[in-house]
């Protein structure tokens, strides 16, 4: 996208690599931060003279720490007129694209950068051998890089999330309730989301609790995904259910201590709904911007856990934490073919908490990190 558009812009969750990957791709661009006090100064008090000092080839790190310059680089690039002139990058989404929608719309390809992918783990030999222990370390990069314990890392993420991201905007007033907030989200993984039941427990109004939705979804806390239906314009009226882009992070939110402790938590199938979602949301942002990943519910409870469109059919899958294989794991996949049977062909999965592949009848049965080519 470097040869098509001026700008490129790298977002994703804090510490999930953005600074250290950009490095890496672009070794002959100038790197900088403006957390530097003396640089940000210098955009701060002179922005014309700072874009023709930093002029072509640049990754601007946390660049949402100077808003004004948003409106400079507009400028700058309307006028030079060079593709792959600025690569922008920062931990603060909210204000980071604010400013890229506000000045830089139509100029600027956007790319999102999420914690570790199963294969990614795997190409580095450091892939989780348990189901448990996925679950319960997450796949935050400094996890393994700097081998911190969940215990120790996730805590200060949230802290440090809270204080130097959070803080600055004005729809936080409450630090404390927006912590509790957090964990009361980690609490309903897989769950409908209700605005009013959240913002009761947390002794926030429903709007505020809305508009800190959006900010979880906006930081990649968290994600919602939508129900389906053949009629599109229902997507849109009906309830999303909410999920975390990283499952040790909504393990820890929810005082799991140990591996062992997940082996009969009370949320083991919803954090193991969250571990499986989350990976093939990934798998689908490396292919395609839009992931178009729904889930249905019919007034009956029946219920699949995931859904997409491909190529004229839909691709469905049931998410089971069991390592053993029940016969009533397939009974809402095959109420599901029949409910749309004669209008769309149905292509049925179950992921399971166990290894083996096999083809039944019903469905095709998948090891949790078999999830190659479902989605």
């Amino acid at each position: 996208m470097c040869e098509k558009f001026p700008v490129v812009s790298v977002t994703g969750p804090r510490q999930s690599g953005k600074t250290t990957l950009l490095r890496e791709l672009f070794p002959d661009y100038r790197y900088v931060s403006l957390e530097n006090p003396d640089l940000q100064d210098f955009a701060l008090e002179d922005p014309r003279r700072f874009l023709d000092t930093y002029d072509q080839q640049v990754i601007f790190d946390e660049v949402q720490r100077v808003p004004h310059l948003f409106n400079y680089l507009q400028g700058k690039v309307d006028e030079d007129r060079i593709t792959g002139q600025y690569i922008l990058s920062g931990s603060q989404n909210y204000l980071l694209m604010e400013g890229i929608t506000q000045s830089l719309a139509g100029r600027v390809a956007l790319f999102k950068l999420f914690p570790f992918s199963f294969s990614e783990l795997r190409s580095v030999d450091l892939m989780p051998k348990t189901l448990e222990k996925a679950i319960f370390q997450g796949f935050y990069p400094r996890v393994y890089d700097k081998q911190l314990l969940p215990r120790d890392f996730y805590p200060n993420y949230l802290e440090t999330y809270v204080q130097r991201d959070v803080q600055q905007l004005t729809a936080v007033q409450d630090l404390r309730l927006f912590r509790n907030f957090v964990r009361l989200c980690a609490g309903r993984i897989g769950q409908p989301l209700n605005y009013q039941t959240l913002a009761s427990d947390t002794g926030i109004s429903p709007v505020t609790a809305k508009a800190w939705i959006g900010i979880l979804e906006t930081s990649h806390i968290i994600f919602l995904l939508p129900p389906y239906f053949r009629n599109f314009a229902k997507r849109i009226s009906k309830t999303p259910k909410l999920y975390f882009y990283d499952v040790g992070f909504a393990s820890n939110l929810l005082g799991v201590a140990t591996p062992d402790d997940l082996i009969a938590h009370f949320a083991r199938g919803n954090l193991f709904e969250n571990l499986i979602i989350a990976e093939i949301v990934k798998q689908r942002f490396q292919t395609d911007w839009s992931p178009d990943l729904y889930y249905w519910r019919e007034s009956n409870r029946h219920e699949i856990d995931l859904l997409t469109e491909r190529s004229g059919k839909i691709i469905a899958a049931e998410i089971k934490s069991a390592a053993t294989i029940n016969a009533s794991f397939f009974d809402n996949l095959q109420f599901f073919e029949k409910h749309v049977a004669g209008e769309m062909a149905v292509e049925s999965f179950l992921i399971y908490g166990g290894l083996e592949r096999q083809d039944r009848s019903a469905a095709s049965v998948r090891g949790w990190q078999d999830l190659g080519g479902v989605f």
